[in-house]
């Protein structure tokens, strides 16, 4: 389907007064790029490329960061209307946690092993499988995202979304690969789109102990979809819409005793958004991409950044050998400051919201 539609029937199903739950797996037209809630479009993707190319551009409901969708990313919607006496936990994170279960069961029938990390994020072995959001409605409907990879074309994604590093080169594609993986690279085979929608959708059966019916929209959802397509998400209103806080890159380089060590990062006003480590020094990759992760969403101040590393150098300079704690503290904080970013006080964008769209 394309962005636009498939935009406003997630919204739209949650907005439903009454009504079943209704668990959505779907594919968009290769390509679309999606940015967040409270993201700004010329911050997070490269317009003019997406415009040669033909790719889409359009905004979630939920929050969260740049996405790259296609027929090899399976998206997935859980709308509950709020008519629907369903328990809802008020910790967020747990409602992560039960609508993940789905995928987890999902992908172990796969020979997957995936589980919830941090956030908003969906793991194996360290690196990301999928990134989860949710959205609140006003009337009290709730409405759950999230974008699985089967597949990735890792040099597309680089040249759609804006990302810390100044060039796309072997050395960047691989630092993205590395952080993140698929469904087939762990399957070790080329599995269609559809045994993996099969598989999660048995997946979420078997984690909320239920039956799942087939079922598509009736004349008046289509209706209703429509006519919330036209005026929302197929506005440049909806999908240009900014906001005051601005965003910017930032890099640095530092010599440690471990090595030459590169920090890229892309910064929120003073607060980090996404954070990139390279250079010739030793370590475990998964370990990399665990300090990068612990490093994104910090106030970029030496406090801040110290204690979010302080769990990484409880034994030394176990998680980098040869990379002190100050070096890297000092090296993202000059990578900030490089940036534009300030010692000031800031309020992270969330992956969630609450009664954002009217």
């Amino acid at each position: 389907m394309s962005a636009s539609f498939g935009l406003a029937a997630d919204e739209y199903m949650a907005q439903r007064p009454t009504g079943d739950p209704v668990l959505r797996l779907y594919t968009y037209r290769s390509h679309c790029a999606l940015i967040g809630r409270f993201q700004r479009l010329d911050a997070e993707v490269h317009r003019e490329y997406c415009d040669q190319a033909g790719i889409a551009l359009n905004r979630r409901a939920t929050g969260g960061g740049a996405i790259l969708m296609g027929r090899d990313q399976l998206g997935l919607a859980i709308t509950i209307p709020a008519g629907h006496q369903a328990a809802r936990p008020e910790d967020v994170r747990e409602l992560f946690r039960r609508y993940s279960r789905g995928l987890t069961e999902g992908l172990a029938t796969l020979g997957i092993d995936a589980s919830f990390h941090r956030k908003n994020d969906l793991e194996v072995g360290g690196r990301k499988l999928a990134g989860m959001g949710f959205y609140f409605d006003k009337s009290g409907g709730l409405l759950f995202h999230t974008s699985l990879l089967v597949d990735l074309d890792v040099p597309l994604m680089l040249r759609v979304l804006k990302t810390p590093f100044e060039k796309i080169s072997d050395k960047e594609i691989a630092t993205v690969a590395d952080r993140m993986t698929t469904v087939r690279r762990e399957c070790g085979n080329e599995i269609s789109l559809d045994d993996v929608r099969q598989a999660i959708r048995q997946g979420f059966q078997k984690a909320l102990q239920l039956e799942l019916i087939p079922e598509g929209f009736s004349e008046a959802e289509r209706t209703g979809i429509g006519h919330l397509e036209k005026a929302r998400y197929a506005t440049p209103e909806w999908i240009d819409q900014t906001t005051r806080i601005s965003e910017s890159f930032g890099y640095s380089r530092v010599k440690t005793p471990g090595g030459l060590l590169e920090v890229h990062l892309t910064l929120t006003g003073n607060v980090t958004k996404a954070v990139y480590l390279t250079g010739d020094f030793f370590a475990q990759e998964t370990r990399v991409a665990e300090v990068e992760r612990q490093l994104k969403r910090v106030p970029v101040t030496s406090e801040a950044v110290a204690l979010a590393l302080e769990p990484f150098y409880r034994d030394g300079d176990s998680a980098l050998p040869g990379v002190p704690r100050e070096r890297l503290v000092r090296a993202v904080v000059t990578a900030a400051e490089a940036g534009g970013g300030t010692t000031g006080g800031s309020i992270p964008k969330g992956c969630f919201v609450a009664g954002a769209a009217s």
